[in-house]
């Protein structure tokens, strides 16, 4: 059986948040990944709540931008 994640629901104030399942789902890669991430501290932040793994949108996002493969200048 595959693990399906909940929607997020916003909560007026409080930062919206993914578990590891959909942050996978979003980046296309195994959540195995995110764990072994985790484990390396090489993933975006998370936070612990008890058994679960939660990943802020705008760390998720952060941690995005930062992974960009800077563009190779021609030499002309």
């Amino acid at each position: 059986m595959s693990a399906v994640s909940k929607p997020v629901r916003s909560v007026p104030g409080l930062e919206p948040m993914i578990d590891v399942v959909t942050l996978a789902a979003y980046l296309g890669v195994p959540v195995s990944t995110i764990y072994d991430w985790r484990t390396n501290r090489k993933g975006p932040p998370a936070y612990r709540f008890g058994k679960h793994v939660m990943f802020a949108v705008s760390d998720v996002k952060a941690w995005v931008e930062q992974q960009r493969d800077p563009a190779v200048s021609g030499g002309s």
